[in-house]
């Protein structure tokens, strides 16, 4: 199981690939992330372990948090995530980078949207509109709203009101590049969120990942060749 990781926006940008093709680009700055505690089901009733993201100043911590850091023998940390996780592969202080995205295609990315502030149902829900010719007055109105029987508006109704602002995750985002140096991960396309938003990076639970299936059947290949050589090997039964 792949815990995950805390990254902020960078920005986009675009790069070219081999044929010469231009692929619109997320840059994310992924970790360093630090284990700062450790969950587990004796004492919280449940497995997880905290982590830590960007270092600040001790003097912009409070005191119970600043406890909590020198308990765990880490600096400071701006913020702090929980990701569900069941092992004991990491210890408190550990530091997790990029690495752990080795062989995984596909991300899922969580960030929370632009805010756009008030808005319109056509532009908050991609309504098409009413007629737009011909002295029609109602080119951007909702329209009819009620029921004639229940003499009353359902709930759920689609209606103007405010857009984005919201916890949003994007799903299947695919890994261009990684740049272990730098602790950057590069993404096709856009993911929620303005420049320097938080977000929440884990392994993609809705796809397949053919670098990790890759790595499987070169294993699987290596065994059988090996199989095929001790059976050489051993020395033929005389009749």
């Amino acid at each position: 199981m792949t815990v995950g990781l805390l990254g902020r926006k960078i920005g986009m940008t675009q790069i070219f690939d081999a044929a010469g093709k231009v692929i619109p680009v997320t840059l994310i700055e992924a970790g360093p992330c630090q284990v700062v505690q450790r969950k587990t089901k004796e004492k919280e009733g449940y497995q997880a372990i905290q982590l830590g993201f960007m270092e600040k100043k001790e003097k912009r911590t409070t005191k119970p948090l600043q406890g909590h850091f020198k308990k765990a023998g880490v600096k400071p940390q701006k913020v702090l995530k929980e990701f569900h996780y069941i092992g004991d592969d990491y210890q408190v202080g550990q530091v997790i980078n990029l690495d752990i995205f080795e062989g995984i295609d596909f991300v899922d990315i969580t960030g929370i949207s632009k805010g756009k502030g008030f808005a319109g149902a056509m532009k908050r829900w991609k309504f098409h509109g009413g007629p737009a010719t011909h002295g029609s007055m109602t080119h951007r109105i909702l329209g009819s709203i009620g029921s004639t029987d229940a003499a009353r508006v359902f709930k759920g109704r689609r209606m103007p009101g405010r857009m984005g602002g919201v916890k949003e995750t994007l799903q299947n985002s695919k890994i261009v590049k990684r740049d272990l140096a730098n602790n950057l991960l590069i993404i096709k396309g856009a993911v929620p969120g303005a420049k320097g938003t938080l977000l929440i990076i884990k392994k993609a639970i809705k796809k397949k990942h053919k670098s990790i299936e890759k790595k499987a059947e070169e294993k699987k290949a290596e065994q059988k060749a090996e199989e095929k050589k001790l059976d050489k090997k051993k020395p033929e039964k005389k009749g």
